[in-house]
């Protein structure tokens, strides 16, 4: 059977918005307060005058005017009142978290210690990223983006959390070939060059076709939902799925990592206990193979 032509069947509707007029529509104090309005609201669609009410427009023509602008393409209209479309939860989600409104730097203590000399290790916010580096020999375990309203609300603690679980879900979408950012396709390589990136020899580089959104990290670190993962740390009494990322030295550093070319292949040993998870992985992070030894070295992975 010959598969349809989505391509053709994808298309632009008159009522489309270049970016520029798209982002006018929202340059209006009224209008975000009608979305916000909209997101407060116990249950939707919102009449007109629920949402005026909400709002607090006395003028019912002005309060038209500014919500007709939003309709089609922030809002829909329907037989019982008003409701979002994606775009306006979107706008909405985004002022939550503080994306395009917010700046904050702030430092947090980080669970583990340093992998290269076993000092402390220290989380810094700023520019809407999360640094993990030791405080001794400023050893970098990672940068990545973090919304400044993950920090709403959170212990120190909890904030960390919160970032562990953001990093697994953000690799674990590019490496599925979905761009986090706009859902757009994914292309991934595995690359070792003289580029001097988290002190890594081989990396991977996960890049959107569609928006350019670069995600580049250890090997290892696309491998922390593999099935044969989890069930290795399991079968030890360890659910790593509850272990931040960066305490995991076969998941941020080279050390465990072996890479043979021609074609590429990765081979990943997990040491858990007395025994090994060895993963081989293509260029694309496709896992070919996985064998488990005893350790040799003995008890070198965390239990």
């Amino acid at each position: 059977m010959s598969k349809p032509d989505i391509g053709a069947a994808v298309e632009s509707l008159p009522e489309s918005l270049d970016p520029a007029a798209a982002f006018s529509l929202l340059g209006n104090e009224t209008r975000i307060q009608i979305l916000q309005a909209l997101w407060r609201a116990d249950d939707r669609p919102v009449t007109f005058s629920d949402l005026r009410r909400e709002v607090g427009v006395r003028d019912s023509a002005q309060f038209n005017y500014h919500l007709g602008k939003l309709t089609d393409h922030f809002v829909r209209k329907t037989d019982a009142g008003y409701d979002f479309r994606y775009a306006g939860e979107k706008v909405v989600r985004a002022i939550l978290a503080g994306t395009f409104t917010d700046r904050v730097e702030a430092t947090f203590p980080a669970q583990g210690e340093c992998h290269a000399c076993g000092g402390e290790l220290q989380a810094a916010y700023a520019d809407e990223r999360m640094t993990i580096t030791c405080t001794d020999c400023a050893a970098h375990y990672g940068r990545y983006a973090f919304p400044p309203g993950g920090l709403n609300d959170r212990e120190a603690c909890e904030v960390m959390e919160a970032f562990d679980q953001r990093v697994r879900h953000l690799h674990c979408l590019a490496a599925d070939g979905v761009c986090p950012e706009c859902s757009g396709r994914i292309e991934t390589t595995v690359t070792s060059d003289d580029e001097d990136y988290l002190g890594l020899d081989v990396r991977v580089d996960h890049e959107c076709e569609q928006c350019r959104h670069v995600i580049r990290s250890p090997v290892g670190l696309s491998l922390l939902d593999d099935s044969t993962v989890v069930s290795f740390y399991a079968e030890h009494g360890v659910n790593v799925c509850r272990k931040p990322y960066w305490t995991l030295d076969w998941c941020v550093t080279d050390e465990y990592t072996t890479v043979t070319d021609d074609p590429r292949r990765v081979e990943i040993t997990i040491p858990v206990g007395d025994e090994e998870l060895h993963v081989t992985v293509d260029g694309d992070l496709r896992v070919l193979e996985t064998v488990r030894r005893k350790d040799p070295e003995g008890e070198r992975g965390v239990a």
